[in-house]
């Protein structure tokens, strides 16, 4: 597994170690669908089932009534029951834009997407066929990746190129551009090469594959991904989790291994065993796609001009049997499907796209309580005729003694558990909505200052009033991971409200900002953030963090936005970074009445000592739909103003919005460098005026 994805594991650690208790917390249900809740109880089992009429189309409106759930042969009670049905959402984008602006404010509000876990199986793919690779999984993100779906990037073979959960496309697609094949050559190749006389026979006899061990080492290593990987995506309930995997199978033949090497076999198949025995606890489904498309297995022997005993034409052709079978393994026993020996991947996105998208959720409370690692067989029948049911053929039940339940502490230094369990999900969590924004400015080098502001729904909070006053304590707290897995811990910020009934009504009608502030070096990142109470609700968000490195270059901070109508939401600030450049708070809200006004505020930093004196300009405009300018800020400034430094130039525009009609607009904020040749930073956000 990536080093980055586990960071939620450092995290649980760094925030009291209690990841686990994201397990009790299922994702809400649809509006229309009851709120599912857990018990504590570690025996609870969930099974997704996927319903089709006898034409293969899903089937929609069954009861829990419809269905009989069984655990090896005995009729078990459904406790929690739902349809899941998502739509694929696609991005809005302005007409001009030839692809959708994205999003500068990150949100837990609409998290009921696809869940996809992309693991690209470097160690067993060719390097001739990494364009395949790319290609295939590039068209999935493409093609078949909605707004409200969350995907992750992972590497079986390397650590610090994968992408952590994000709904962001452009770094899902870097993510996989970056990889790169690297499988072993073929046994039967290496056979051939060290071909040997017998001085006993005379004879020509094929040699040793020298990199068997090394194969049985990718094995193991591919299994353990596998697992791990499933472990992680273990606490997400509520929901089908899919595992995607590109790769072209182990390519270590267990059963030709006899002596020191039939250890090495038993450790790979046990292993293996492992991986499925994770994916099937944690409701992972594994979809094993072979990139090789329909293939030839003679074809490998080009390389050579011929054969030598059993290292011939069969000899690849078992290779690439048992390679295929390893796929057909993970994919068959955890309810997924493998594509093998096809040209067109397409056709099999399509199909895991409906599998994830429309399915029934049934969870119970196995009442076998022993936890002795044996497989359990599951049986899902259907009542009415006519229709057919898939779903995983069972799952391995845990080992040994099973954990303690978290307990809340009565420590006020102590995170509240609910908070810390979001803050070290896998997943967002949406049991307190929140929208989150971040800007990196120029600090102390090397780091980066970032301001932060939080906007949190308040709404499901426990707001107890006395005496005309609401009172409630919430906690709010943030980290960040980089993109080779290190963690830089942020800060707890408690917030004890006490309010009038005017002010109350407020807050629950448009929220509570916090302000904050971060200092982090440049690179990759992903913040995570939390908030809720003691007595159990909290909601977390994934924010995706780009620091530049303001040393270098012409460069441009964030845009931090406010607005007239800002100064409505009541406003925590335990810090207050922009408090001298913005004339209110900065907002996470992209969509304003007509009328309002809309205030911004970036830096521009050049590093050019020893420069002959020259201009820059900086402007904002608004743009409409067809990429008519509404509203436009120029300023002119001269590098003197610096006086040969490496400081920062403020810019700063408003944008009334009184001639603005509804309908979607972006605000373009841009610097220009008039030395020897143009130097441009521009930046981009969406906003919708109604």
């Amino acid at each position: 597994m990536t080093q980055r994805l586990t960071f939620a594991l450092i995290l649980a650690a760094v925030t009291g170690g209690l990841l686990a208790a994201q397990q009790q917390t299922p994702p809400p249900a649809p509006a229309d669908q009851p709120q599912v809740t857990f018990r504590v109880e570690v025996n609870y089992v969930e099974v997704d089932a996927f319903v089709t009429d006898a034409q293969g189309s899903p089937v929609s409106g069954l009861t829990k009534d419809d269905f009989e759930l069984f655990e090896d042969g005995k009729r078990q009670d459904v406790a929690a029951f739902s349809l899941v049905n998502i739509p694929i959402e696609r991005a809005e984008r302005p007409l001009f834009a030839e692809a959708p602006v994205e999003a500068d404010v990150q949100t837990n509000e609409h998290i009921e997407g696809r869940i996809y876990l992309l693991v690209l199986d470097d160690l067993h793919t060719d390097a001739t066929r990494t364009p395949r690779v790319k290609s295939a999984a590039r068209r999935f993100i493409e093609n078949n990746f909605g707004t409200n779906d969350l995907a992750a990037v992972v590497f079986t073979g390397r650590s610090g190129d994968g992408q952590d959960f994000t709904n962001n496309p452009r770094l899902l697609v870097a993510a996989i551009e970056k990889f790169n094949g690297r499988k072993l050559r073929s046994a039967t190749l290496n056979r051939i090469e060290g071909a040997r006389v017998n001085p006993e026979t005379g004879s020509l006899e094929p040699g040793d594959d020298f990199e068997q061990m090394d194969r049985a080492f990718r094995a193991r290593s591919m299994a353990a991904s596998v697992r791990k990987l499933a472990e992680f995506m273990s606490g997400v309930r509520g929901r089908r989790k899919a595992m995607l995997l590109i790769g072209e199978g182990v390519d270590y033949d267990i059963y030709e291994a006899t002596g020191q090497l039939g250890a090495t076999a038993s450790s790979v198949l046990l292993d293996t065993h492992d991986a499925v025995a994770a994916a099937t606890r944690g409701n992972v489904s594994i979809y094993a796609l072979d990139p090789r498309g329909l293939i030839n297995a003679d074809g490998e022997l080009i390389e050579v001009s011929g054969t030598i005993g059993d290292a011939n034409a069969q000899s690849t052709q078992n290779s690439l049997r048992l390679s295929q079978d390893s796929l057909r393994v993970l994919a068959a026993s955890t309810g997924g499907f493998a594509a093998v020996n096809r040209n067109d991947l397409d056709s099999a996105f399509d199909r895991i796209v409906v599998e994830n998208s429309s399915y029934y959720m049934l969870g119970f409370y196995s009442t076998n309580e022993r936890r002795d690692g044996r497989f359990r067989k599951l049986e899902v029948r259907m009542k009415r005729p006519g229709l057919r049911v898939r779903n995983r053929s069972g799952y391995y039940e845990a080992r040994g003694r099973a954990p303690a339940p978290p307990t809340a502490s009565s420590s006020p230094a102590v995170l509240a558990p609910a908070v810390s369990a979001a803050l070290g999900s896998p997943l967002p969590t949406a049991g307190v909505p929140i929208k989150v924004f971040a800007a990196p400015y120029k600090g102390t080098a090397p780091d980066a200052a970032v301001a932060l502001a939080f906007e949190i729904d308040v709404r499901n909070l426990d707001f107890v009033e006395k005496d005309g006053t609401f009172t409630e304590q919430v906690d709010v707290a943030y980290s960040a991971v980089n993109n080779n897995g290190k963690v830089f811990p942020g800060e707890r910020h408690t917030i004890t409200l006490a309010m009038k009934p005017d002010t109350y009504e407020r807050v629950k009608t448009r929220g509570l900002r916090v302000l904050s502030q971060t200092s982090l070096p440049p690179g990759r990142y992903q913040m995570r953030v939390a908030a809720g109470n003691k007595s159990g609700k909290a909601g977390s968000v994934l924010y995706d963090l780009e620091v530049p490195d303001f040393g270098k270059s012409f460069s441009m901070s964030g845009v931090s936005l406010t607005a007239a109508s800002a100064g409505q939401t009541p406003t925590v600030k335990p810090k207050d970074p922009l408090g001298d450049f913005l004339p209110g708070p900065p907002t996470t809200v992209r969509e304003f009445d007509k009328g309002d006004l809309v205030v911004l505020f970036a830096e521009f930093y050049e590093n050019a000592r020893g420069a002959a004196a020259h201009q820059l300009e900086f402007k904002a405009e608004l743009r409409a739909e067809g990429g008519r300018v509404v509203q436009q800020v120029t300023d002119e400034r001269s590098s003197t103003e610096l006086q040969g430094g490496t400081g920062g130039y403020g810019f700063s525009a408003r944008l009334p919005l009184d001639a603005a009609e509804p309908g979607l607009y972006v605000v373009h904020v841009e610097g220009r460098s008039r030395i020897k040749q143009d130097e441009v930073a521009t930046r981009d956000i969406q906003i919708r005026v109604r």
